[in-house]
């Protein structure tokens, strides 16, 4: 039979972690809230991924918060994707109200205020530190599916790095590589075919489009340089918590192929650059991806298979993961797995298809006898959500419905000389936000192509003034116009020596 301290029981049981863990709410069975009922999550486990889900308003956000907060106060770093421009208030502490105090009362966690070491980041023009990364960067493979390319396209891609990396030209921004793309399709097709095969200009001409589709979602922001090194993601505060790292991207809801860009480059980078970490205490650092369907909105079947990739492997790096979206179907099956902690708020059930997207999402979690999760999905309150986790052998935690702590910090936007104040700080914009026009390919080629130019204009002025010559030539060596010239000097001198009496024929002498 199923009671309270059956219950209880259970959830202390599972939510009972050797490592490092922090309480971030109660669960609640028939109806009340249990303080005794405490709700942990394990630091050990948090680079297992996770999701929150549910549907707008439900607070989805404010756990967002939470767990950034519990991650900074264990010296975590943090990065969050800040779609809808509402998590900056982190950055400065909380105000106590009613709603808080009664939810602070109810789970038996008191509210302490508090704001959190921040660091501004953006793609765009906006406030903050600009993120950027070359084209060399993402490679000839990376580059190639981001746009999509096909086999005979790609290794055109492959090509054209080889050429740079053979003739020392960087490939550092957009207009680089357009213009490698150009050149290969016109002036230096015969160079390119000579030591790397045929070049073909259909191919050229097709991925000079793709680039530009690029472009038109604001590639030219985040191509070149200087190169946002990932290493300045993992930075301690000097108070000795983790730095909570909120990239501003309010203007991507309508770019998703340049998120997915962005995403797919620095998962690629941060597994690259760190090392193998195996079974850690606690994550190195730990990503919030808001609006999470944006980044597999436009993505292609191989970009899907390369995200995926990335994600199974970089959790052994040390580093988490954090889908944040309406609905958990928003999230491929295949990364959906890959999932430890999911936190599922209410979702909202109006049409037959509403209802089965419900019922799969309760699928996903793991059976009780506590509560019928199809049902409970749909009457969870704002702040409360179905949690499960992994403990450290790795199975999953009972099923809670948990009411979560609220944020200590604050819940809304910063203003905008609070902002200016954080950006003035930043030792990460002085290091990031100078400009650098560094000489690269672009450069290179057009000089080469204005040599090459002047070379060819040498040339036809040579030929042609060799031509002239040779016509002046060719006219007095002809044996007709030789003979003609004779005969015009002879009678010339004949009539000079006539005028002067020494020409003409002699008089015959008279007898008489």
């Amino acid at each position: 039979m199923n009671t309270t301290e059956n219950f209880l029981e259970t959830i202390k049981k599972g939510y009972s972690f050797k490592g490092e863990c922090a309480k971030i709410g109660a669960a609640s069975y028939n109806g009340m809230v249990l303080k005794e009922a405490e709700i942990f999550l394990p630091l050990q486990t948090l680079n297992r991924h996770g999701l929150i889900a549910g549907a707008t308003g439900t607070g989805k956000t404010k756990t967002l918060q939470v767990i950034s907060e519990v991650l900074s106060d264990a010296s975590v770093p943090v990065l969050l994707m800040d779609v809808k421009g509402d998590l900056s208030g982190i950055a400065v502490a909380g105000d106590l109200n009613e709603k808080i105090s009664e939810r602070s009362e109810q789970i038996g966690i008191p509210f302490e205020a508090s704001g959190y070491p921040t660091e501004l980041l953006t793609l765009s023009t906006e406030k903050g530190v600009h993120l950027r990364a070359t084209v060399t960067e993402f490679g000839p493979v990376l580059l190639s599916k981001i746009l999509s390319l096909n086999d005979t396209q790609s290794g055109l891609v492959s090509v054209l790095f080889k050429y740079c990396d053979d003739n020392r030209l960087p490939l550092l921004d957009l207009k680089d590589f357009i213009k490698i793309l150009q050149f290969a399709g016109a002036e230096g097709k015969v160079e390119l075919e000579k030591s790397y095969g045929k070049i073909s200009t259909q191919s050229t001409g097709t991925i000079l489009r793709k680039v530009i589709e690029l472009q038109q979602q604001g590639a030219d922001d985040f191509f070149g340089e200087r190169s946002f090194e990932v290493e300045d993601l993992m930075r301690i505060s000097n108070d000795g918590r983790g730095m909570i790292n909120i990239l501003r991207i309010t203007d991507m809801q309508d770019r998703p192929k340049m998120f997915s860009t962005f995403m797919l480059q620095l998962l690629s980078e941060l597994y690259a650059v760190c090392p193998e970490e195996g079974d850690m205490e606690k994550p190195k650092l730990v990503l919030f991806i808001d609006e999470a369907h944006l980044i597999f909105q436009e993505a292609s079947d191989v970009l899907l298979q390369q995200i995926e990739t990335v994600i199974k492997l970089i959790r052994s790096k040390g580093i988490g993961i954090f889908f944040v979206t309406q609905n958990p179907m928003d999230i491929p099956a295949s990364v959906l797995g890959q999932l430890g902690l999911k936190v599922q708020h209410a979702l909202r059930a109006f049409t037959a298809l509403d209802r089965k997207a419900i019922k799969q999402a309760s699928e996903n979690y793991p059976e009780t006898e506590f509560y019928r999760t199809e049902e409970i999905i749909t009457q969870l309150g704002i702040g409360e959500a179905l949690i499960t986790a992994l403990n450290e052998k790795g199975t999953p935690t009972p099923l809670a419905h948990v009411m979560l702590r609220p944020p200590k910090s604050r819940m809304g936007l910063l203003l905008e000389n609070e902002i200016d104040t954080i950006v003035s700080k930043s030792r990460l914009v002085a290091k990031y936000n100078t400009a650098v026009d560094t000489k690269s390919a672009y450069e290179i080629l057009n000089e080469k192509i204005e040599a090459a130019a002047q070379q060819q204009e040498e040339r036809v002025e040579e030929t042609a003034a060799a031509k002239k010559t040779e016509k002046e030539e060719s006219i007095f060596d002809h044996p007709i116009v030789r003979s003609v010239g004779r005969t015009a000097a002879t009678m010339i001198t004949r009539s000079l020596l006539g005028s002067l009496g020494f020409g003409g024929r002699s008089r015959k002498k008279s007898w008489f």
